[in-house]
């Protein structure tokens, strides 16, 4: 199972380097139907993170980041995965907390009846 998860996130980091600066007409912020069920820590998820940290699809739900994290010129922070992350997501309620292993963790609140991301990096 392990190496089916790294065999995974390293497809998604070479499919992303090609696409470098274009990013996805959808940020990938959830985990696709072949991944890992979820686990006592949260569901496996590639943050999209290039334009910052700002925003997570789980599901149907949107969520905005509560303190969104950026450089200051619109990218991630240092120490962020570029144009994405790897970790996992935790839903409660109207609550998302996103952790990675570089011990980030994110909390991100519902958008109720959103229906897109508000915005779509290039």
């Amino acid at each position: 199972m392990a190496g089916k998860i790294r065999l995974s996130l390293l497809a998604v980091t070479l499919l992303a380097g090609l696409a470098a600066c274009a990013g996805p007409a959808t940020p990938m912020t959830e985990a696709s139907p072949e991944s890992p069920a979820p686990t006592a820590f949260g569901m496996p998820t590639m943050l999209y993170t290039h334009c910052g940290i700002k925003e997570l699809r789980v599901d149907d739900t949107f969520f905005l980041a509560e303190t969104p994290l950026d450089d200051g010129q619109g990218n991630p922070p240092p120490g962020w995965g570029n144009p994405y992350q790897a970790g996992t997501v935790t839903v409660s309620g109207s609550k998302a907390v996103f952790r990675d292993d570089n011990g980030h963790i994110i909390t991100f609140l519902a958008r109720p009846g959103a229906t897109a991301f508000l915005n779509i990096c290039s």
